[in-house]
């Protein structure tokens, strides 16, 4: 069995470029901090889990890097002369909240020039595609907010999107490709949409079952989480039946990914409890407007999505004492900007 410290070392070590310049680069101590904040016996349990769940979701910035790259030269997205593709492309800058599409353009334009010699502000030409870039669809929300200023104020009367993104999930997939065709379609315009992604991760409630998020199987009997779900109103959890195997392997089995569920959602109720009025869209397991939250398992080198379970990212280690963010000590301390308003932009 794996020992306390080598699985401290081993999500130091899978993490190390979290936030790298801004933050501290994470120790073994650091996370032994932040998992000291579970009940004794579930700590090392805890620890084994996400140890194995990190390896699957963290994405380091130099494979984020190599993904990107790899795009460059894709025959299916390029066709056969990827050099006259990029040269003609028009790569959108257009986020409106958050710097992680200029992050992306940076890292996309340095592979670009090292293949083929391309730098991003000279390309585009009549009749190229136009490229969307950025790191992750969570609700889709950020997307279609851009991309649907865009295509009414700017977009030509037809022209081909593509959107480039390391990790898609369903639903917000589905959201934003059908809400940004039905913009197209009032504005006139003739707009083709694409999205390239290296994973696609499962998050419907039909598919819940078979589902890539935490997606709790079972709930507590617990009366602090009975208030919360008592209170939950228009779209309440809907547990998924354990026993189907999801199309990625995130977890390590049922029974880990269950602990997790558990201890991260009692955890994010007890989170809430912290807050004078949290806002309903704070949910245990993550920003949402649905369930107990989104339960995404994804982090960046960038960042830590509010998407993701409270118990990962909330609070400061850096709070006053007497601040509420003192009271939880986060595994990943999340970057935040100064518009987040609507749990539709809470992506990356």
């Amino acid at each position: 069995m794996t020992k306390r410290t080598d699985l401290l070392a081993s999500i130091a070590s899978t993490t190390a470029d979290y936030r790298e310049g801004d933050l501290s680069a994470p120790t073994p101590d650091h996370v032994d901090r932040w998992v000291r904040q579970f009940d004794k016996d579930v700590q090392k349990p805890i620890l084994r889990e996400m140890d194995h769940v990190l390896k699957q979701t963290y994405f380091s910035k130099e494979w984020v890097s190599g993904f990107f790259a790899n795009q460059i030269e894709h025959d299916n997205l390029t066709g056969s002369d990827s050099a006259v593709f990029w040269d003609s492309a028009h790569f959108l800058d257009i986020q409106q909240n958050g710097n992680s599409q200029s992050d992306i353009r940076r890292l996309f334009g340095t592979a670009l020039l090292d293949k083929l010699g391309l730098k991003i502000r000279a390309c585009g030409n009549t009749g190229g595609a136009y490229i969307y870039l950025d790191d992750v669809i969570f609700t889709g929300g950020r997307v279609k907010n851009d991309l649907t200023a865009w295509i009414r104020d700017e977009a030509p009367a037809k022209a081909v999107v593509h959107i480039l993104v390391i990790a898609t999930h369903k639903l917000g997939e589905w959201q934003c490709t059908e809400s940004l065709k039905k913009v197209a379609t009032e504005a006139s315009k003739e707009i083709e949409i694409h999205i390239w992604a290296a994973g696609r991760f499962e998050n419907r409630k039909t598919y819940r079952n078979k589902s890539d998020v935490l997606w709790p199987a079972t709930v507590p009997d617990d009366p602090e989480l009975a208030a919360y779900l008592a209170q939950q109103g228009r779209f309440p959890l809907e547990p998924r039946q354990p026993g189907s195997k999801p199309k990625l392997d995130i977890f390590s089995s049922e029974n880990g990914r269950q602990l997790l569920e558990r201890e991260f959602l009692m955890a994010g109720v007890k989170i809430r409890g912290f807050c004078q009025n949290p806002n309903a869209i704070m949910r245990p397991l993550g920003f949402s407007g649905f369930g107990v939250g989104f339960g995404s398992t994804i982090v960046t080198y960038r960042n830590c999505p509010n998407n993701a379970p409270l118990a990962l990212w909330w609070g400061d280690q850096d709070a006053p004492a007497n601040h509420p963010f003192s009271r939880w000590y986060p595994l990943f301390q999340r970057k935040t900007y100064e518009r987040e308003v609507d749990f539709d932009d809470f992506d990356l």
